[in-house]
């Protein structure tokens, strides 16, 4: 290296050195932008969170930016489908509780007619009967605060009634006969939750179910039904799903897999961030031979339809009714911060031949849950030649069955609403609820009798010589409610039976219940007959 070069390596840090400190120099003088008067540049992120910041840190009132976030978060929602919901944190407990099984409360169900509490009945092993608190009775406080006739919500005598389980309750009853007011201090317990209803022989060979909800508990409960109607003989079975929303979807699968074998296909869901996922029948049910018959109407969806489906793509039983909501998308739970829920919809759920059942919600959740009002008033209840699916909604099933997908379950055998009974009386009597009202002020006038009858046969029997048609007229003029002469020979048959079925509900729950009710229930007794006779 020559000299001349040597000089240049020597002075190049210097020079560089002396013109970064120039051009700092320059920058100081030179004009900056001006940024407007009291506006903060944030780093570029989420824009709610951005103008969450900026309402709190700028906003010329105080704000509670939690409230803003509640409100805020529903209108979100709106944009994506009908079933992704948000649950506040206070009201999850609540939501969740139908589906766990399970509740802390003292044990009994009420009504509020006239704004009184009345005891329609206790439960069995619970907290208040074990302290004797009777069906009639009439809860005039709770704890120090009067209760009857204050026009207290339903919902909130609830809420006072309910409670950590270990803790107490105060209550004062009014008791038919007793002159004086009954005082019991009632530790809340657990309460179970049934949500099989039902499971009884309609005849010997016959044996019928009724599931209300898929929860917890529903496997469990399904596995002891069949196996005590087992013992009583049963050949075939009627599954009744009908205005059953759903609920769990394990709870689904475990109910579908008693009635399939080992491997068959039970559903499978896919999504966008969700790889598809095949459920498959894993052990032999304990009903997987004996002739089936699934009921569904317009209520019946979600998890309910996953049962229908795959017992229907399966070529595994017979579906008897109307065609079910269409509800075809699986939610997951996400637990936010403060203990409030987003149910998200992350995949869609497909029966075994390929169906997606999920109805169209594209015109917004409005129109989507009035599908079923267009529904009735195009005749789809009446009549299965009213309902029209795409040919490109066709599948076929093993054994060579059309079924179709997008938009519910289509019955393989279309029972039609039965219209049948109505008149105008009778349509107010039951939209003045009327006709429960009365059921249940006999029951309490006549609670001493009715309570010597422990099975619906000899129940039924004694309410038949009863009259309880006239009574009930009278009942209803004394309400201003008056029937054309017509009227009771259209619908005396009706009212009679719901007036006896209600009462049995209140004398022996859902077993007085059901077994009364089926002879109106047309669904009930073309599935009967299907059974019966193959046809």
């Amino acid at each position: 290296m020559d000299y001349q070069n040597k000089k240049q390596n020597l002075y190049l840090p210097v020079l560089l050195s002396l013109v970064l400190a120039l051009g700092l120099l320059i920058g100081i003088k030179l004009p900056r932008p001006q940024q407007p008067s009291g506006v903060v540049i944030y780093p570029k992120g989420n824009k709610l969170d951005q103008i969450l910041t900026y309402i709190s840190q700028n906003y010329v009132d105080s704000v509670n930016i939690n409230n803003l976030e509640e409100a805020a978060i529903p209108a979100i929602l709106k944009k994506l489908d009908p079933h992704t919901v948000y649950i506040p944190a206070k009201e999850v407990a609540a939501v969740n509780e139908p589906l766990r099984g399970n509740f802390d409360g003292i044990g009994i169900s009420f009504n509020m007619p006239d704004d009184t509490v009345i005891v329609v009945s206790v439960i069995h092993g619970g907290p208040s009967e074990r302290i004797g608190i009777k069906a009639g009775d009439r809860i005039i406080r709770i704890n120090d605060s009067l209760v009857a006739g204050q026009h207290i919500n339903q919902n909130d005598i609830v809420k006072m009634l309910k409670g950590p389980r270990g803790t107490k309750v105060n209550v004062s009853v009014m008791r038919k006969g007793v002159p004086e007011l009954l005082q019991f201090e009632i530790t809340r317990a657990k309460i179970p939750l049934k949500s099989v209803d039902i499971a009884y022989m309609i005849n010997d060979s016959i044996g019928y179910i009724k599931i209300s909800k898929f929860a917890r508990t529903t496997p469990k409960e399904l596995e002891v039904a069949l196996a005590s109607l087992d013992g009583q003989g049963m050949k075939k079975l009627i599954l009744d799903l009908r205005s059953n929303g759903g609920g769990y979807l394990d709870a689904a699968i475990h109910v579908a897999d008693q009635f399939l074998p080992k491997g068959k296909l039970i559903v499978y869901t896919m999504g966008r961030n969700h790889q598809k996922q095949m459920v498959y029948a894993k052990n032999d049910g304990l009903f997987m031979t004996g002739d089936l018959v699934v009921l569904i109407d317009e209520w019946t969806a979600s998890a309910s339809e996953i049962v229908a489906g795959a017992i229907q793509d399966n070529d595994r039983g017979t579906i008897i009714g109307r065609r079910s909501f269409g509800k075809g998308l699986v939610q997951e739970p996400f637990i936010l911060r403060d203990g409030s829920v987003l149910r998200l919809t992350v995949a869609r759920y497909y029966t075994p031949t390929g169906r997606c059942i999920q109805k169209p919600y594209s015109k917004g959740i409005a129109e989507y849950y009035n599908d079923i009002n267009e529904r009735y008033l195009k005749g789809e209840f009446e009549n299965a030649d009213s309902i029209h699916f795409p040919d490109s909604l066709k599948y076929t099933t093993p054994g060579g069955k059309t079924v179709y997908g997008g938009g519910g379950i289509m019955p393989d055998i279309f029972v039609p609403m039965d219209t049948t009974g109505i008149s105008k009386f009778y349509l107010t009597v039951r939209n003045k609820g009327l006709i429960y009202r009365f059921a249940l002020e006999y029951t309490d006038q006549h609670r001493d009798k009715l309570q010597t009858f422990k099975t619906v046969d000899s129940l039924k029997s004694y309410l038949d010589q009863q009259h309880l048609l006239s009574a009930f007229v009278h009942y209803a003029r004394q309400k201003g409610v008056v029937p054309a002469k017509k009227d009771l020979s259209v619908s005396g048959d009706i009212l009679l039976t719901q007036i006896e079925a209600y009462i049995g509900r209140d004398v022996l729950d859902d077993a007085g219940f059901y077994p009364i009710i089926r002879n109106i229930d047309t669904t009930l007794k073309r599935a009967v007959k299907y059974l019966e006779t193959g046809s």
